[in-house]
């Protein structure tokens, strides 16, 4: 999937007014998977059954672990922020920063840096909270910023619904078309819907439930900072109004 934005190109030519979070979390998840044992580039963990070991322990120590998460430690209270940027394959890490290359520049670019940062992060952690209170016995390990990237289609469906991009659908043989953005992320959200009732699996997989809940909680804040936009910019036209001769 991919899109020609003509917003983030205008904000590269300003420099550090361009979308300068997405990227940065971009290249800080491709440095960690690189620096990471998941890459199979850094000789320092090894190979065989030394390089699974370190996988695990690697995993274990960055990732959430449900119950261990639950019983409120401080260092389980911080795994929801360090898994954000931990991915368990190239495919994994690959298909989350294509979506978040897409669909974050201008969704940073609507809301601006920190705040866009701080939603990310808080998208992010609820989304992965919320897998882990559904899964509270769970001992598997869940990494990756899918719960976060969630967060920012929620809420580019929200800013930029009639926006359009470039799809491949399967059942279309993987041609390329363009549709208004509301169609994609709600075909994709329906899947995520569909995937998550009919999983029955208790071993890892991919964790369809903080997808829905990071895509609901972003929808839900964009669709808010839109609503408070706009009343304080009624309030303030009709302040000045009534100062008016």
């Amino acid at each position: 999937m991919t899109e020609r934005q003509s917003a983030t190109r205008t904000g590269a030519q300003r420099g550090l007014s361009g979308p300068v979070v997405t990227y940065g979390v971009i290249g800080l998840c491709c440095l960690v998977f690189v620096i990471g044992p998941v890459s199979g580039l850094n000789p320092g963990f090894g190979t065989g059954d030394t390089l699974l070991a370190g996988t695990t322990r690697y995993f274990e120590r960055w990732g959430v672990i449900p119950s261990e998460l639950l019983r409120g430690s401080a260092r389980a209270l911080l795994t929801p922020l360090t898994a954000l940027f931990v991915h368990g394959s190239w495919l994994h890490l690959l298909g989350n920063m294509l979506f978040l290359f897409v669909f974050g520049a201008m969704t940073e670019e609507r809301m601006g840096r920190v705040r866009y940062a701080l939603f990310y992060v808080g998208c992010g952690y609820l989304a992965l909270l919320a897998y882990a209170v559904a899964n509270a016995e769970s001992s598997q390990t869940l990494v990756g910023g899918s719960g976060a990237i969630s967060g920012v289609l929620g809420a580019f469906l929200c800013l930029f619904p009639k926006a359009r991009v470039t799809s491949l659908f399967p059942f279309l043989f993987f041609l390329p078309l363009r549709f208004p953005a509301w169609i994609v992320l709600l075909f994709w959200f329906a899947l995520q819907w569909l995937a998550e009732a009919q999983d029955t699996s208790s071993g890892p997989g991919v964790a369809y439930l903080a997808h829905l809940v990071g895509f609901g909680i972003g929808f839900c804040c964009a669709w808010a900072g839109l609503w408070l936009g706009a009343r304080v910019k009624a309030q303030a036209t009709a302040t000045e109004g009534d100062s008016q001769p």
